[in-house]
């Protein structure tokens, strides 16, 4: 399905494009980047924030563009503090937007590392069998304006919870764009978007802390590298072999381990930087010591590291977690080899915090051309 917005998102400009639309008004170009500043380091909420801006320019801003793409539908909140934002796009599509934070000793909550898990596109099309983004097929693409807007609503979320806010232009320290959606199917937008977030006018956020993950659709691994802002890649694995691979991920059939792998070692040539293999450990279907083992040789073969995931149930989908014993044997049979291994412990199970679920949760609790829910949490 292909969106049309009544009006441009200002989060999807930069810096080069709102100087041509000032110009082409008569505007001096140097309001684009007085107007980028307000945006992403003030944060302006309104238009009439903007005040060193004449009158006649903040109406035509306002006609023009939308100041943000997304409203904040819910923010469901984890016991284990993990946030899910819930947000929904002009056309009422709905995407979601996780705060992962990992609490440090000795300070405070406010002072946690936090990860920031964002959204490409509403659904999925890749069909993979254990993700609820999926199960109800690719609806759309996400526009690169609103990408960036799930970023502005944490710092949003963040000014008003983390002392840290007020002193640097982004809250948080890293992105993965492992949320809805498959990143590399929506190229474009997402390296608009990336560039956006990545730029000295814009969110000023280092390209070596933003990791893209996929699936694995090696054409756009391949254009990824040569890329030259260098973020980080991380592979939706989950199978150590074609034949099991193929029965959890489609996409397997179309671009094989025997594709895929000279594809990861071709990006990590160009970049100098470790490759992560995301593995979810599925009970009976990928957690055998075969599939340890042969985990083991593909990780060596790429110097990747291994972030080991225990399924997180999924209403509908008939998957297990291994038990706790099961999982750690699995990764000691890396470890013990010497690897880079992360046995990742479940996050946000109270808030279906697994990709999709809440979405998917919510357009069933409201049906089509229902209200939206009101606002919860903070």
């Amino acid at each position: 399905m292909k969106f049309t917005p009544s009006k441009p998102a200002l989060t999807g400009e930069t810096l080069g494009s709102l100087t041509a639309r000032l110009e082409e008004r008569g505007e001096p170009g140097f309001r684009a980047r007085q107007i980028l500043d307000w945006l992403y380091k003030k944060r302006a909420r309104s238009w009439d924030d903007m005040t060193n801006l004449p009158l006649a320019l903040r109406a035509w801003l306002d006609a023009t563009f939308r100041l943000m793409p997304a409203e904040l539908v819910l923010n469901k909140q984890s016991g284990d503090a993990t946030d899910k934002l819930l947000l929904e796009m002009e056309d009422r599509s709905l995407i979601e937007t996780v705060i992962i934070r990992a609490p440090q000793e000795g300070v405070g909550i406010d002072h946690s590392r936090k990860t920031i898990c964002i959204s490409t596109q509403v659904g999925c099309a890749m069909a993979c069998g254990f993700c609820a983004s999926g199960l109800a097929g690719l609806k759309r693409d996400l526009s690169a304006g609103e990408i960036v807007a799930q970023l502005l609503h944490v710092c949003h979320r963040e000014d008003g919870h983390t002392p840290r806010a007020r002193e640097e232009i982004a809250s948080f320290d890293n992105i993965v764009v492992m949320g809805m959606g498959e990143p590399l199917a929506n190229y474009d937008a997402l390296i608009r978007a990336l560039t956006i977030v990545n730029a000295d006018w814009g969110l000023g956020f280092g390209a070596r802390r933003i990791t893209v993950s996929t699936s694995g659709i090696v054409p756009k691994i391949l254009k990824l590298a040569d890329e030259p802002l260098g973020f980080r890649l991380a592979i939706s694995l989950h199978g150590a072999t074609d034949e099991v691979r193929t029965q959890i991920m489609p996409v397997n059939r179309a671009y094989p381990l025997d594709k895929l792998i000279p594809a990861i070692k071709a990006f990590s040539a160009r970049h100098g930087r470790m490759v992560t293999l995301e593995y979810i450990l599925i009970r009976d279907v990928n957690d055998s010591l075969d599939q340890a083992r042969r985990l083991r040789a593909i990780a060596r073969d790429l110097h990747a590291h291994v972030n080991l995931i225990p399924y997180n149930t999924v209403d509908g989908l008939a998957w297990v977690r291994p038990s706790i014993t099961r999982q750690n044997v699995f990764a000691d049979v890396l470890r013990d080899a010497g690897l880079s291994v992360t046995l990742r412990r479940e996050k946000g199970h109270d808030i279906a915090a697994a990709c999709g679920q809440l979405r998917l949760k919510t357009e069933q609790d409201r049906g089509d051309g229902g209200a939206s829910p009101p606002p919860e949490g903070g």
